[in-house]
């Protein structure tokens, strides 16, 4: 016998239509009003694509600073000498160094969200290739998390800057925000993000472009958004 949704969630699933797609701003309220965990949930979105991952010119990457933050508390680790060290402390990096600091994530440490590295420092960083990389905590120039401009790019980290890449499956989640944010707020952060990927749409790539986007919290349902409600989304990605 199939088991019954608990209490919480059937209540959850009597405020909403699942085989409706909602409008970006409509699923935003729908994802606010039917989390019920005891904490700020996350609001999450996955979009998928119509790539083929498989092929590197159809590799969908990048990042982006959305307009609202994403209100999660960024570690930062900058892998830095001398001056760049300090620059990247005083911006507000949680973490800074160069060869001691190699070695200890080689180790085991890792207690920090974002990573970041001088171009000169990419030499030793490459050695944590099998480390870093399965995490997605590589650092990479296409996403501006190698540049010699540490003080920026750790204070985009620290007000909400998002990385994403299309998975094997075509999909890209990416964090948009908490539960506790405005409604307005979290439907910018959307659609910013959902512009942002049609924009780096692969030339490639043929047929539909934006095949399904889900919105949902962390322990809340997914929500099925209508792609052609996404502002200035163009007709020929549907």
């Amino acid at each position: 016998m199939a088991k019954k949704p608990a209490k919480k969630r059937q209540e959850a699933l009597a405020k909403v239509d699942r085989d409706k797609r909602y409008t970006v701003e409509e699923a935003v309220g729908l994802v606010k009003g039917t989390a019920n965990a005891k904490f700020n949930e996350s609001v999450d979105i996955a979009v998928r694509l119509g790539v083929n991952p498989k092929h590197a010119d159809q590799m969908v990457r990048g990042a982006i600073m959305l307009p609202n933050g994403t209100g999660k508390n960024v570690r930062v680790l900058v892998f830095a000498r001398g001056d760049k060290e300090k620059e990247a402390l005083a911006a507000g990096a949680d973490f800074a160094g160069a060869d001691e600091l190699v070695q200890k994530v080689q180790e085991g440490f890792m207690d920090f969200d974002r990573v970041i590295a001088t171009p000169d420092m990419m030499g030793q960083v490459g050695k944590l290739g099998r480390v870093l990389g399965p995490r997605g905590l590589m650092p990479n120039p296409k996403v501006g998390t190698v540049t010699p401009d540490v003080t920026n790019a750790v204070k985009e980290a620290k007000a909400g800057k998002v990385e994403y890449r299309v998975d094997k499956a075509g999909v890209v989640h990416c964090r948009i925000g908490q539960v506790s944010f405005d409604q307005e707020k979290l439907a910018e952060n959307a659609h910013a993000l959902v512009r942002e990927l049609i924009a780096r749409r692969p030339s490639t790539a043929k047929g539909i472009y934006l095949r399904t986007i889900t919105l949902s919290s962390t322990m809340g349902l997914g929500l099925r958004v209508d792609t052609g409600s996404v502002a200035g989304t163009p007709e020929e990605v549907h």
